[in-house]
């Protein structure tokens, strides 16, 4: 990471893969202080936020983080999860934005010396691996301190910089006395499983 913080800098969240890592680690984010301390590391260009989400959005308990993220700073990208059944007849959603993200990453990478990517899924090394061919470092945000670990080894080796997440937690996470008092729009996301 630039010490001198002039460096830019785009972020990449993974929302499901994010939220499922602190709450491993035992804690809820609080995006506005994430930012804070990724402006203060750097000049960010970016901070993309990307999720899944079931139809009915307007119904949806992720619907005021979104909102919320979307008026405060980050760009917001969903894409709707698909209904199916699976082979024991349940049903079952699925989703993926790890294409989004991919495309993103690759238009962005002139423009900025760093990415840093939170998530911990291995599908997201080769385009790790292209950006980095770009001349654009990249850290990955994840944890090995759970069991198992919430990073895919192949992308914690990929990366240039690897933070865990719970070496983040006293700067991005929610101080557990706001949890009652917290803003409704501040929410940590649920995907649900029908």
């Amino acid at each position: 990471m630039s010490a001198s913080g002039s460096g830019r800098i785009a972020l990449f969240i993974d929302g499901a893969n994010l939220h499922a890592t602190a709450r491993t680690l035992g804690f809820d984010m609080d995006y506005r202080r994430l930012l804070a301390e990724f402006r203060s590391r750097g000049a960010v260009l970016r901070a993309f936020y990307y999720t899944t989400t079931i139809e009915d959005l307007e119904f949806s308990s992720v619907r005021p983080l979104l909102d919320w993220l979307d008026y405060n700073g980050y760009s917001v990208v969903t894409r709707p999860a698909k209904e199916f059944v699976d082979a024991s007849g349940r049903r079952k959603l699925k989703g993926s934005i790890s294409i989004d993200l991919t495309i993103d990453a690759m238009e962005i990478a002139p423009h900025v010396e760093e990415i840093v990517l939170f998530s911990g899924d291995g599908d997201f090394r080769p385009m790790v691996e292209a950006v980095q061919r770009r001349g654009v470092r990249v850290s990955v945000v994840s944890t090995i301190s759970s069991q198992p670990p919430m990073v895919a080894d192949e992308l914690r080796r990929q990366a240039d910089v690897f933070i865990d997440l719970k070496d983040l937690q006293s700067k991005v996470g929610r101080d557990p006395a706001e949890r009652a008092a917290r803003e409704p729009g501040e929410r940590a996301p649920r995907l649900r499983e029908a």
